[in-house]
């Protein structure tokens, strides 16, 4: 494996989509934890690396399709009639500024 085409090529999208969102997170933790603790050779770890990139890639995927089925059900009932953005505590209140 000498560049990012060929590292990509084994890592299979598709796979990816056979997981539950729970298997993908474990699997993403394991990778996690590999980088941090083990000793990998440079290919061994970048292939660790972009498999993980694409298990948050799909994760963030199944993520925005649960928001959305959560979205249409409360829109149905009539009990959601604004879409508040999460905001991941990256804005600050004026308060706090």
């Amino acid at each position: 494996m000498n560049n990012i085409d060929d590292l990509n090529k084994d890592i299979d999208l598709e796979n990816l989509e056979e997981l539950s969102f729970e298997k993908a997170i474990n699997q993403l933790e394991e990778i996690v934890n590999e980088l941090e603790t083990v000793s990998l050779s440079l290919d061994n770890a970048l292939t660790k690396f972009l498999k993980g990139v694409k298990l948050i890639k799909y994760c963030n995927r199944e993520l925005d399709k649960a928001e959305n089925k959560i979205e249409m059900v409360l829109k149905e009932d009539d009990q959601f009639t604004e879409i508040v953005p999460f905001n991941n505590g990256e804005e600050k209140d004026e308060k706090d500024q």
